[in-house]
């Protein structure tokens, strides 16, 4: 039997993420016992102590377990918790001695969409790769500079360490967990079960770029205005550097430093983040989107469009635009 522990953490905890791995696992049992097969999982949650915790002002969860029990384990999983990170870092962090633990003796462990703050605050993510929801990237990337955050994957595998996308996506690393364990039959039967679309690995087509501001460099807050006012031109960093007095090599540094993009990938977001409205809000073809945007090439247009959002154009605009006819 494999031994799962869901961590019941202090603070806003997603109930829909320690429900559906509870849910996943215990299923999982079920159908494993309806093809002849025994049981594989013991599935219990785990807190700091064995003190019943509250979420959302209504919902009890109890633990099974506390990190003070002498128990080992074969999966940590640790879901989502909402809030100010440094806090809910803080709130929890009696829990990463024990994880840390659980680690070198074999277990693995896996991260649920914004679990991943609690996850790279045990240092077991140094140098790795990681996922998390889109939103969270900017400020994962400010609090944890020495994680590869890989913010376009749905699931991460780093050696027994895993992570997932943001919201739902985490159903999909509990299918890839499930597939690892059992095999593939029965990760197609509980994505069927479910409804999940199986092997999805980019959640790129969900991003939504807002620009980073979160910072206090006022020169470079004045270029971004710029370049979301102006991307329908051609824009150079050359001219950026001069609206903001400094010198080419400093403005990139600084402006690196404040958004974590360099000046022609934050160019290129805004410019497809404007192409993406135009497909979900419009029924003008490619190449007025296009022209629109500020591209020239279709070719490169399209290749940036892929790259950014996982999709081509017209699969973009057919997917989130109900009136659009394909051409």
């Amino acid at each position: 039997m494999k031994h799962i522990s869901i961590l019941i953490p202090r603070g806003a905890a997603s109930l829909g993420c320690i429900e559906g791995a509870h849910k996943m696992f215990f299923n999982v049992n079920r159908f494993l016992i309806d093809r002849g097969d025994d049981p594989l999982f013991t599935i219990q949650f785990v807190g700091m102590t064995h003190d019943a915790i509250v979420y959302d002002g209504f919902c009890k969860v109890t633990p099974d377990l506390s990190i003070q029990d002498n128990f080992n384990t074969d999966l940590i999983i640790i879901p989502a918790v909402n809030g100010e990170m440094d806090k809910v870092i803080a709130a929890n962090s009696d829990f990463f001695p024990w994880i840390r633990a659980q680690y070198e003796r074999g277990a693995e462990v896996s991260s649920l969409c914004v679990g991943a703050f609690l996850l790279a605050a045990t240092g077991l993510l140094q140098g790795r790769k990681c996922s998390t929801h889109w939103q969270s990237v900017h400020l994962f990337r400010k609090m944890f500079p020495d994680v590869e955050m890989v913010s376009d994957r749905i699931i991460t595998d780093e050696n027994g360490i895993y992570s997932s996308g943001g919201a739902n996506s985490f159903w999909n690393l509990l299918l890839y967990l499930v597939e690892k364990y059992t095999d593939r039959e029965m990760a197609i039967f509980c994505a069927k079960f479910f409804a999940i679309e199986i092997d999805r690995f980019s959640q790129s087509p969900f991003i939504m770029f807002r620009g980073q501001r979160d910072h206090q460099d006022e020169d470079i807050k004045r270029a971004q205005d710029f370049i979301e006012k102006n991307f329908q031109e051609r824009i150079t960093v050359d001219q950026l550097a001069s609206l903001c007095t400094m010198g080419r090599r400093s403005f990139e540094r600084r402006f690196k430093k404040a958004t974590s993009n360099t000046v022609s990938e934050y160019i290129q977001r805004v410019k497809i983040e404007a192409a993406k409205k135009g497909f979900e809000t419009s029924r003008k073809n490619i190449n007025e989107v296009m022209c629109e945007v500020g591209y020239a090439d279709n070719k490169a247009f399209r290749t940036v469009f892929k790259r950014k959002t996982g999709l081509s154009p017209v699969e973009y605009r057919n997917k989130y635009n109900k009136e659009a006819i394909a051409v």
